[in-house]
């Protein structure tokens, strides 16, 4: 498996991270993506990667990481302009297979108010455009905005056609989803999708593969969030790991009802095409 968005650089993981990740490895997972979504904490990423690099290194089996830096939407009063002039000097310092996670957010009334909207715009536009200038598929970050990121990417010189790109745990409707389809993005599908009551994501998800097929699909955990229902301990908010990813794979399985040993190969090779990276599925 391919893990297609981890924040395994949190500072929750410093005191096992390692741990974490032969644990990962061992459940299956064989790269992971590091997202980058303040310019804080960028060099936490390369430190992370760095990590997992000496662990394999001392013949530990671990996971390949992969750098994806962004400035998230969600954070967007956070963000200056001079993090613009940083992310782009990142992106030509250290080797992405990605840029993100971006987008736009209205899920809070701060986030929703016409000054924010439009800085984040403004940034997601910004960012769609070294994306383009790298050429580098993009991780989208969309919350109760999905109309206005469609119509935002419509209009730009970004292909996801060409570059690739994944709608990164998607949580909109059915029309929704057919609609980054259609785009050229694959769903990210998350630990959301082990909830029997997230009745909304799980007929997006079935009714995109209807039209679509199984390509149009990816795994992520997010972790530290989007903790798989069957990890989770009574009401107590209880960490993702990346080797939870295994759980996830397992309810896609059951959802779409297509055996484990099928979907899995389908799923690496969509993540391949949507990172627009040539990994080999081990044997």
């Amino acid at each position: 498996m391919i893990d297609t968005h981890t924040h395994f650089d949190d500072v929750v993981f410093n005191h096992d991270r390692e741990q974490q990740a032969q644990t990962a490895y061992q459940s299956g997972v064989r790269h992971l993506l590091l997202i980058g979504y303040l310019a804080t904490y960028f060099e936490r990423l390369i430190s992370t990667q760095a990590q997992l690099e000496n662990l394999h290194s001392k013949s530990k089996p671990v996971p390949k990481a992969h750098l994806t830096s962004g400035l998230h939407p969600a954070y967007i009063e956070d963000h200056s302009e001079s993090d613009l002039d940083y992310l782009a000097e990142f992106l030509q310092q250290h080797q992405h297979v990605a840029l993100g996670e971006i987008g736009l957010d209205t899920f809070t009334d701060v986030l929703k108010t016409e000054a924010s909207v439009a800085k984040q715009k403004r940034f997601f536009s910004i960012q769609l455009d070294l994306a383009v200038q790298h050429q580098l598929p993009v991780l989208l970050h969309i919350r109760k905005a999905h109309a206005e990121c469609l119509q935002l990417l419509k209009h730009h010189a970004y292909d996801a056609h060409q570059l690739g790109g994944i709608a990164h745990s998607f949580s909109g409707g059915e029309q929704e989803a057919k609609a980054f389809v259609k785009l050229g993005f694959k769903l990210g599908v998350t630990g959301q999708v082990t909830n029997p009551n997230a009745k909304k994501l799980r007929r997006a998800i079935s009714e995109a593969v209807r039209e679509y097929g199984l390509q149009c699909l990816v795994l992520e955990t997010d972790c530290p969030d989007m903790t798989p229902v069957c990890c989770q301990q009574g009401q107590e908010i209880t960490r993702n790991v990346p080797g939870n990813l295994t759980h996830v794979l397992h309810s896609l399985s059951e959802l779409l009802a297509v055996d484990m040993p099928i979907l899995a190969p389908q799923l690496w090779r969509n993540s391949c095409e949507a990172l627009r990276v040539d990994w080999a599925y081990p044997e």
